[in-house]
Order: C-alpha cells, then sequence, then structure tokens
C-alpha cells in the first residue's frame, strides 16, 4: 500500500499550526465513554449538549475513525459485515459533547423495513437536532460519492445542516485513485449550499489525517462554545 500523499487545503481554509495540534490531542485525550444507543426517536439523549456526528456508507470505516480519535480500539464497534451498527450511538467527550455514529446506510443485511425505520430515525434526528454543530460525512478515497451519499448531501443541504466530508480508507487506495477521488469529490461539493469546502482525508489504520481531524473538531468546539461541563 501506498503512503498517503499531501493534499493542499483550499483556499478558504487555514493551515493548523503546531499549537491547534496539540489542542486537539488533548482534547481527545480525555475520557470518552458510551452513554447511548437509539434505535428509536423516542429514546435518543436529551439535546443538553453540542454534538458531532459521523455518517457514511455501511462499511465505509465510521466506527474506525471513532476509534482512532479517540485513541481508543474498541469503544465503537466495528465488523467485516456491512451494516453492523443499527442504532445511534452516542460517546461523550470529557463530559462537554457527543460523539454521535450514526448508522451505515446503503447496505445491511437485514429487512427492507429495518432498514426503512433506521433511516427514519437518522432522517429525524439530522432534521431536528439544534444541538448539531457538525456532521462528518465519510466517503471511502477508492470509490468517491456514491448515489447514496448524493441522496445525503442533498438531504443535509435541504436540512441546512452543516457537513463536511471525510474520504476514509485511503491507505487503500492508489495516489491516483486518492487524487480522483479527491477532485470527483471536490467538484459535487460546489455544488452543495451546506457542504464545508475543505475535504478531509484520513486512514483509521495508517492514522494519516487523524491529528488534524482532532485538530478542525477542538476549533470547532471552541468557536461553538462546547465548553458546557
Amino acid at each position: 500500500m501506498s503512503e498517503t500523499p499531501t493534499i493542499t487545503p483550499t483556499a478558504q481554509d487555514e493551515e493548523l499550526d503546531a499549537a491547534a495540534i496539540e489542542t486537539g490531542r488533548l482534547l481527545f485525550a480525555h475520557e470518552c465513554r458510551f452513554v447511548a444507543g437509539a434505535a428509536t426517536t423516542s429514546i435518543i439523549p436529551d439535546p443538553d449538549r453540542d454534538e458531532i456526528a459521523f455518517a457514511g456508507r455501511s462499511n465505509v470505516g465510521k466506527s474506525s475513525l471513532v476509534n482512532a480519535l479517540t485513541g481508543r480500539k474498541t469503544l465503537a464497534r466495528t465488523s467485516q459485515t456491512p451494516g453492523r451498527t443499527q442504532q445511534i450511538n452516542f460517546f461523550l467527550l470529557d463530559e462537554k459533547f457527543y460523539l454521535v455514529d450514526l448508522p451505515g446506510y446503503g447496505y445491511a443485511k437485514v429487512s427492507k423495513e429495518k432498514v426503512a425505520a433506521w433511516t427514519e430515525v437518522v432522517n429525524r434526528y439530522l432534521r431536528g437536532r439544534p444541538t448539531l454543530r457538525r456532521l462528518y460525512l465519510l466517503i471511502d478515497a477508492r470509490h468517491g460519492p456514491k448515489p447514496p451519499d448524493r441522496e445525503l448531501m442533498t438531504m443535509l443541504d435541504k436540512a441546512a445542516v452543516s457537513y463536511q466530508v471525510v474520504l476514509t480508507k485511503t491507505d487503500k487506495a492508489r495516489p491516483e485513485e486518492l487524487k480522483r477521488a479527491v477532485a470527483a469529490t471536490q467538484k459535487e461539493l460546489n455544488t452543495h449550499t451546506a457542504a464545508h469546502p475543505f475535504i478531509l482525508v484520513t486512514s483509521a489504520r495508517t492514522g494519516a489525517g487523524v491529528e488534524e481531524m482532532r485538530a478542525r473538531i477542538a476549533s470547532l468546539a471552541e468557536l461553538t462554545g462546547m465548553e458546557k461541563g
């Protein structure tokens, strides 16, 4: 496998310095614990803290990225079987804000009725969560955006939910594949009003981009006042 090439940030994004990286490291060094798993909207925790959510197609690596960010191997359950995450999982970081792992979409070895039920719960969460500060939309770097990703992006635009694309599994992509994925994704983002213009490039296996993503989340926490305890 090749190393992840450096992707130059867009003009709208600021370069990170050592202090920002350290702030991110310190934030994610704090305790992070599972607090709730919601299969229905009735048991979703009260919106008493700000939240950062992670969404993406099944088997895109959401749980692996949450584990990499928090430095814990088993905080979020991972599986080789697509569709393993069947509820909205809430993790409380530093007693300040939630990391929210949403069920994967696009594939699952369960009934269509259950998939429809998950989709409804996720849509209601995304449309009506006032404490959701940003959603990270994970896309496999080997493939770029797929129709289910585009459907979600359109829904997020309509709901005015701020989201940022994160390319995952970059260690499995050849350099030319990654460049194509970045270019294709950037082209699509230019047509979506709720999308952040800067793409994050990560690998949970090698740790590429993880420090940067921690710093971005820490910066967002400071900007939105996530200092609640």
